[in-house]
């Protein structure tokens, strides 16, 4: 963007500039969770994955030479049963 006029720039944009970007859209949206330009990437390949993608066509996709990088993205063992939960005796 060209200052506050709203009309955009021949310039790219910087890293750190797309990361302060997606935290304020964060915040403006109520998201308390830190959230970055990869959890993008990390939410994109964990549904690809829960909809029968492969692992490996993920890494192609990525971009990514080990797949233990891709692993590290696949959020798939993240969430926890409500019967886990259930578990918890107070």
């Amino acid at each position: 963007m060209i200052g506050r006029t709203g009309k955009l720039s021949n310039r790219p944009m910087s890293r750190v500039d797309a990361w302060y970007m997606v935290r304020r859209r964060a915040g403006d949206a109520g998201i308390e969770t830190a959230i970055g330009n990869h959890s993008f990437r990390a939410i994109g390949m964990t549904d690809y994955m829960e909809n029968g993608g492969d692992i490996t066509v993920a890494q192609r996709m990525a971009g990514h030479a080990n797949i233990k990088t891709t692993q590290m993205y696949d959020r798939r063992d993240d969430e926890v049963s409500f019967s886990e939960i259930e578990r918890v005796g107070i």
